[in-house]
């Protein structure tokens, strides 16, 4: 059952990810008389590609679809017409006939114009494109035609890229300095330590005898031993870490992180698969893979040689599967919602860890008798790291709740339901619970002791957070203190926001700021407010679902310097680059100098915008410049030290000033 969860997960990376387009589009009109026109769509398809048609039988590839957004300025008529005749054939694997283009083909769309003044006809493409060797990826594109009276308008290209950034960096010096290399370097230490714990699980533990007996044969020399256990415990590695390749390729398109970490459906297959990971793990069920894959495996180890280490260290992984997939599952859910890399570095990592304590005991077999024997204790890990899974779950519901303004799942209800979790997970640990498969506790030993102390002591340092605590620690994985219904530290300062606003934030009723900052949602309310105020203007790229930049909220935001900073000596604009909801007026829609497509929402432009201007989409991201567009000193990524920022913020503001006297 899970392999197939797990094919589903690294099957679903492909949609989301974005790679080179093998097919290029571009539109214009033509005119056929003064009511109609024809809107054309031209495909320029890639060498070895082929563009999959409109019309073909039920049950083949993904047809072509256009969709156009219909108003009171035009009719559709007829159908999109297709040319040239596309070419059919039957497709040996979706046993159907299909019709598909190469190279090139164009499309119309006949339209009855109704209104005389201008307008413009935006819509969808979507499809699916072939490579001569099979592999397929989805098609889509943003369709945009301005159109004034039955007549094309030529759009000038410079008015639209003036419309795409609306932010204009006329003096940008300063490189971007990135943190990545820490974050990859933790998430690998986190994933080795997985890795051990995999080896602590009821399917991998009693494993080790045996498989370490493979590498004790008397009738071989010990350096080959040796060697047979080296390759045994690299062929592990190298086995986790394909896995994270795959994950770490398909995953690495630019929009593919925000789509993960933002959109509802991945979301919500990844609450939905880690409730089923931590039932699995309570003993509800068990993961099972086909008995062929490790008795294929296994029949290659009894031909011996050092082929046969190989084969043994697959048989490991494919038997303890069924207890490592749900660890695997969350490792690569993590990863891929972060940089492209850490699937790869976190399987790796897990791999390493997981092969480690095999190699060691095969190198120094002695080691083996101060092993603890198989037991009860085992089901306790599997059980207790099915508690901390169905904590995380939570956090994939939130990105929903927060992303779509749901108002379901408020801070301190999570926060309160994570007490209720830990509670729980101490009061197992003492042998007052029991799940199936669970031995009788018939003593609380020291180590069961230490763990059931350190999940009370977790609770009771939760427990501040139901009354707007900040707890630092662990702001990334909670939701932002926006949404605390109950905050016993929140004040209202209305003498801040009669100063520092100009006029009312637009976007206020769907988005607010934390830790009692005031501030803009738009760039262009903001920057109009720091120009009439003569204020620099702090561009804030963030994000609903961003854990690194509710940390910097809580451990930086909440400095009493730094809050009267931001609402007295700045113009705060919290730009949100995961905003999907808002969707901008059809006249404040842009097309991209950076991919091409149809900016509609909020987010999107924002993204865009940081993006261009910036070169980076990462967040947080901190950009103190002058009305003008003039970047006041380095920007600043995500940094938790409160002093540093300050001094980002003084640096700033005395270039602002010295800027301001000279003009």
């Amino acid at each position: 059952m899970y392999l197939g969860i797990l094919s589903f997960v690294l099957l679903l990376n492909p949609v989301f990810a974005q790679v080179d387009e093998p097919v290029n589009w571009s539109f214009s009109t033509e005119q056929i008389d003064n009511e109609h026109i024809n809107l054309i769509m031209k495909a320029q398809i890639e060498d070895n590609w082929h563009l999959y048609g409109q019309y073909f039988g039920f049950g083949g590839p993904m047809p072509l679809f256009f969709e156009f957004d219909i108003n009171e300025n035009y009719e559709i008529i007829d159908s999109v017409i297709e040319n040239p005749v596309p070419i059919t054939e039957f497709d040996e694997v979706f046993e159907v006939e299909v019709n598909y283009f190469e190279h090139e083909a164009r499309f119309s769309q006949k339209i009855k114009v109704i209104s005389d003044k201008g307008f413009n006809i935006t819509g969808m493409i979507d499809g699916q494109a072939c490579f001569e060797d099979g592999a397929c990826m989805p098609i889509s594109a943003d369709l945009f035609f301005e159109i004034n009276g039955g007549a094309v308008v030529e759009k000038d290209q410079s008015s639209e890229t003036a419309a795409l950034t609306p932010v204009i960096v006329t003096e940008n010096e300063f490189d971007n300095k990135s943190t990545s290399d820490n974050t990859l370097l933790s998430f690998f230490l986190i994933s080795f330590i997985f890795g051990i714990i995999g080896i602590l699980t009821p399917c991998v533990f009693p494993m080790i005898p045996m498989t370490v007996s493979f590498f004790m044969q008397k009738n071989e020399k010990r350096s080959k031993n040796i060697l047979k256990a080296l390759i045994f415990g690299l062929s592990i590695t190298v086995l986790y870490a394909l896995v994270g390749l795959i994950v770490s390729i398909t995953s690495a398109g630019a929009d593919f992180t925000t789509v993960l970490s933002s959109h509802w459906i991945p979301n919500a297959i990844f609450f939905v698969l880690f409730l089923v990971f931590a039932a699995s793990l309570f003993g509800l069920f068990e993961f099972v893979l086909p008995t062929s894959f490790a008795n294929k495996a296994d029949k290659q180890v009894d031909k011996g040689g050092l082929i046969a280490a190989f084969f043994m260290a697959l048989t490991t992984v494919i038997v303890s599967f069924s207890c490592t997939g749900p660890i695997i599952g969350a490792l690569l859910v993590k990863a891929a919602s972060g940089n492209v890399l850490e699937p790869l570095i976190g399987m790796l990592g897990f791999g390493l860890g997981f092969a480690l304590p095999f190699t060691l005991l095969a190198l120094a077999p002695g080691m083996m008798k101060k092993l603890p024997k198989s037991g009860g204790w085992l089901n306790a890990v599997k059980v207790i790291m099915g508690f901390i899974i169905l904590a995380f779950s939570l956090k994939f519901f939130s990105n929903i709740d927060q992303n779509y303004h749901l108002g379901v799942l408020s801070r301190d209800l999570y926060i309160g339901i994570w007490i209720t979790i830990f509670i729980i997970m101490g009061i197992y640990l003492l042998g007052k619970i029991k799940f199936s498969h669970d031995s009788d506790v018939q003593h609380v030993g020291f180590f069961r002791l230490i763990l059931a102390m350190a999940s009370f002591i977790f609770a009771i340092y939760l427990f501040p957070g139901l009354f707007g605590a900040n707890l630092s620690g662990i702001a990334g994985l909670l939701p932002p203190k926006s949404s605390q219904k109950f905050d016993l530290t929140r004040t209202v300062d209305h003498t801040n926001e009669e100063n520092t606003l100009c006029e009312t934030p637009k976007y206020s009723e769907s988005m607010n700021m934390a830790y009692n900052v005031n501030g803009y949602f738009d760039v262009m309310q903001g920057i109009e407010c720091a120009k009439s105020q003569n204020k620099p203007v702090l561009l804030y790229f963030t994000g609903h679902t961003c854990s690194n930049c509710k940390k910097m909220q809580a451990a930086v935001w909440s400095n009493p310097t730094i809050n009267e900073y931001f609402n007295n000596k700045l113009v705060m604009t919290a730009l949100y680059t995961d905003e999907k909801s808002v969707i901008l007026d059809e006249d404040s829609w842009f097309k991209s100098s950076n991919d091409g497509k149809i900016k509609k929402t909020l987010g999107d432009a924002n993204l865009d915008i940081q993006v261009v201007n910036f070169k980076t989409k990462s967040q947080p991201f901190y950009v103190l410049m002058s009305p003008d567009g003039k970047v006041l000193t380095e920007p600043m990524e995500y940094n938790s030290d409160a002093d540093e920022f300050l001094e980002f913020l003084k640096k700033g503001i005395e270039n602002f000033e010295t800027i301001s006297s000279e003009e």
